[in-house]
């Protein structure tokens, strides 16, 4: 719904003066009071413009004023308004008109829509850094303050977000008043007002006096992380941070740590995993000493919770906190204190848990060394690649190349390989299809001899797997391992073995070899597939499977832009040209489709091609093709076999709609010798009308000419 003034109101309305520059401002309130909430939207976008039209004073006068009062919009108009406001001081005359946009932002940080007041607060806060301390304090602050009593909760949850920019550059008695309306809001009556409050706390306090913040601040954050709503609380955890950063280790040990260690032990599984969520940046707040003697053993509690989403947060910090101890302590620390935790998280219930400390888990055994990896991680390593979610297993082999750095290839292939090996012959499909998802990371970080060695059977064995998405994925695998290790090793590892199944007595093995071409072949290059791959598929081609005859042809046109030209005029058109004649119909199309790839590929050549081997279908009608025509011959439609045995093509007949005549055109060839000729609708002469070949394309595509098939008649 937008409202909007009357007649005669709003900026702009003495427009029978007949002065033009009210216009645009007339076509603004024009489009704001429009149905379409879109125009609407366009015209709020368009703000920036209508103010530079209008200059600085009428914006200030007419437009600005008339955005406050009279506009109630949709969301997503309010939002755009919100945030076109916040870049608007050039438009007003600068810094010392700064406060003129202080009114309408003032109305949207007031809505309903939590999203357009955030926006409009952003905007304020922008605002607020080009005013000068004295219009700061005679305009923002006034501003704030409305804002932090007003009767609408809404209003006090944007005043929250506004305390910490006008504070800085307030008087001291101002910075009083300040601090004494943000603990009015931390002690609100709505939930909502004590949460805004409560995300701004550890900002606010930033920009403290320290005495300021001993005693209001952290009085504030206990009050806050005692609240009886559990979403206050946790918001209050996210503040301990901050205020941990500003005081000493005595004042952190008697005013701040009494607090966490409640809140560690919540009973909200929320505020809970609020904690564990924010452990590193506790552990860096509060420092070592206090790490060792309150945060390790509320780890500890948080990596048993009761509660899988606690658990999995502490586990996604395991790593972080073992980094972050003391060097002299931490293989210590690590072993006695966390490790049986983490070995209890491995066989975790859930699989969250689980593939959270897979994530994490590898990267321990370069702050434990090779002998304690060996004798302690090992064995969850192998645990968890055998686990039966596959994200666990994905996070445990996206990491191999962290063991490796420390407990070498040979040690890894022992221990971990045979694993992979027993997954990747699973009785189950999709675990099968997870390890070939996973093969080209595994491959990159063992290497290409550790891999033919001992990875590379596996890789061909999943081509002859009896379920088709194990084949696909397998081809697709062999096409990125290409990618990886090179066209050299593909010439002489993978691609001989892939031509070998082009024998193979089941077809779907046969058809394999061919997907493996389309795959290979752009990895490859140019020399590998014509000498090596492009003989398997022609030779296909006469196979007895109708379903291999036109994956050939499919195949012959993935591979045809990257043959080169000798082998597409003399061995695939011929190939393709049979199987065009082929007795089964989708052999035919896929043939057909074929020969108008690779003619298009010697067009761009600009090669010559014969007339009698360019078949291609019509725009209008896939049974009728391009016949040629010989001089002095009539014109008439034909069907696709009587086209299929023309002779040489010579023009196309082209008829206007609604014209009984015929105009011909010459072949491409022809076409392409004659570019910025002018193209005629109609020409009632044997003689070829003179058509480029873009313009006659753009013309057929626009409908102005209606393609028709011919012959000649005797």
């Amino acid at each position: 719904m937008a409202g909007a003034a009357g007649p005669g109101t709003g900026p702009g309305a003495a427009g029978g003066d007949g002065d033009d520059s009210l216009y645009p401002i007339a076509v603004l309130i024009d489009e704001l009071r429009n149905e379409d909430v879109q125009l609407r939207l366009n015209s709020i976008k368009k703000l920036s413009t209508i103010a530079l039209a209008l200059g600085v004073e009428r914006t200030r006068t007419e437009l600005l004023p008339f955005l406050t009062d009279t506009i109630y919009d949709e969301d997503e108009v309010l939002l755009a308004l919100a945030e076109q406001l916040g870049n608007f001081t050039g438009l007003v005359g600068g810094p010392d008109f700064a406060h003129c946009l202080l009114p309408p932002l003032e109305s949207l940080a007031t809505v309903e829509e939590t999203v357009v007041r955030d926006k409009a607060v952003e905007s304020l806060r922008q605002i607020s850094q080009e005013h000068t301390p004295v219009a700061l304090e005679a305009h923002f602050v006034p501003l704030v303050k409305r804002l932090a009593s007003g009767d609408w909760f809404t209003s006090r949850t944007s005043a929250c977000g506004l305390f910490s920019v006008c504070y800085p550059r307030a008087s001291h008695a101002i910075k009083a008043e300040i601090r004494q309306h943000f603990r009015s809001l931390c002690s609100d009556d709505t939930p909502m007002v004590r949460r805004a409050a409560a995300s701004k706390l550890g900002e606010f306090a930033k920009v403290l006096e320290l005495d300021s913040v001993k005693s209001e601040i952290v009085p504030l954050f206990t009050t806050l992380a005692s609240d009886e709503q559990d979403s206050v609380r946790l918001l209050a955890v996210e503040a301990c941070v901050s205020i941990a950063q500003l005081l000493s280790q005595d004042d952190l040990e008697s005013m701040v740590m009494p607090t966490l260690r409640q809140a560690a032990e919540d009973k909200s599984w929320r505020v809970r995993y609020m904690v564990a969520d924010k452990f590193s940046e506790l552990q860096k707040a509060v420092g070592p000493k206090i790490t060792l003697h309150d945060l390790i053993p509320a780890f500890q509690n948080l990596l048993k919770d009761c509660e899988a989403e606690v658990r999995a947060a502490a586990a996604h910090k395991v790593k972080e906190l073992c980094e972050n101890l003391p060097i002299e302590s931490r293989e210590t620390i690590i072993m006695n204190q966390i490790l049986p935790y983490i070995k209890e998280l491995v066989s975790d219930s859930n699989q969250h848990v689980k593939s959270a400390l897979a994530s994490v888990i590898m990267g321990l055994s370069t702050i434990l060394g090779k002998e304690n990896t060996i004798e302690h991680l090992l064995p969850l390593f192998l645990a968890q690649l055998k686990d039966e979610c596959p994200e666990v297993r994905l996070n445990i082999i996206s990491n191999l190349d962290c063991v490796n750095e420390v407990i070498g290839i040979r040690q890894l292939s022992q221990s971990l390989l045979p694993a992979i090996v027993e997954l990747a012959e699973d009785a189950k499909w999709r675990v099968r299809l997870a390890i070939i998802e996973y093969m080209p990371l595994l491959a990159g970080q063992l290497g290409v001899e550790f891999f033919d060695e001992k990875l590379n059977s596996l890789c061909m064995a999943w081509l002859v797997d009896h379920v088709y998405a194990i084949r696909e994925a397998a081809t697709n695998n062999l096409m990125k391992l290409v990618q990886k290790f090179g066209t050299e090793w593909a010439q002489n590892t993978i691609v001989p073995k892939v031509l070998v199944m082009a024998n193979d007595p089941n077809y779907l093995h046969r058809m394999t070899t061919l997907f493996c071409i389309n795959a290979l072949s752009e990895a490859c290059g140019q020399e590998i597939t014509t000498k090596q791959m492009l003989p398997i598929v022609l030779k296909m081609a006469g196979d007895q499977v109708a379903n291999v005859r036109f994956n050939v042809a499919k195949s012959l046109q993935k591979i045809g832009p990257i043959l080169d030209t000798a082998a597409l005029q003399g061995e695939v058109k011929p190939v393709l040209q049979k199987l065009g004649q082929d007795e089964d119909m989708d052999v035919k199309y896929f043939a057909q489709e074929a020969i108008s790839v690779v003619a298009q590929r010697l067009r761009k050549l600009d090669l010559p091609v014969k007339d009698s081997e360019e078949l291609s279908t019509s725009g209008t009608d896939k049974n009728h093709f391009l016949r040629p025509r010989a001089p002095g011959e009539d014109a008439r439609k034909v069907s696709a076999p009587e086209a299929s045995a023309a002779g040489s093509q010579r023009g196309l007949a082209l008829e206007g709609p609604g014209e009984p005549g015929a105009a011909l055109l010459p072949s491409s060839l022809s076409l392409r010798r004659q570019l910025g000729s002018k193209c005629q609708q109609s020409v009632h002469s044997e003689a070829c009308c003179p058509v480029s070949l873009p313009l006659f394309w753009e013309c057929f595509l626009r409908g102005r000419l209606a393609v028709q098939t011919v012959i000649p008649v005797a």
